[in-house]
């Protein structure tokens, strides 16, 4: 499955989960909702009426966007696993900063000791 698809999937789940719930409650009742329930239905409705044209231009958004991110995942997902296999403790780090030229660089905290790999034991006769 395509990552943009996933994400869009999260950010519609919310509000069509609150949806969903607010009709089972309505319909096993059998005195009319309070004012805060149809409040909060109407609520509900107005949102998802004004969120869909958004929805709409973000769909259109990832569909146009979708192979290019699908491209650099593929691209890059490697190696950022492999960043991400190496460093054990991002917290001894600094956010990334880019600098004027143009370089990305990631410092570590200065209260933060280097570890140093240890050499192994044993010795190699070349």
């Amino acid at each position: 499955m395509r990552p943009y698809i996933q994400c869009m999937k999260q950010i519609l789940a919310a509000p069509l989960a609150l949806l969903l719930l607010t009709a089972p409650l309505a319909a096993q009742e059998a005195e009319p909702p309070s004012l805060m329930e149809r409040g909060a239905q109407m609520f509900l409705e107005g949102l998802m009426k004004e969120m869909a044209p958004a929805f709409d231009d973000l769909a259109a958004l990832m569909k146009e966007a979708g192979p290019a991110l699908e491209e650099f995942v593929t691209q890059m997902g490697p190696k950022l696993r492999d960043l991400l296999d190496e460093v054990e403790d991002w917290s001894v780090y600094h956010a990334p900063e880019v600098l004027p030229n143009g370089d990305i660089i990631i410092r570590r905290k200065p209260d933060q000791p280097v570890e140093t790999p240890q050499e192994p034991d044993a010795q190699i006769d070349l």
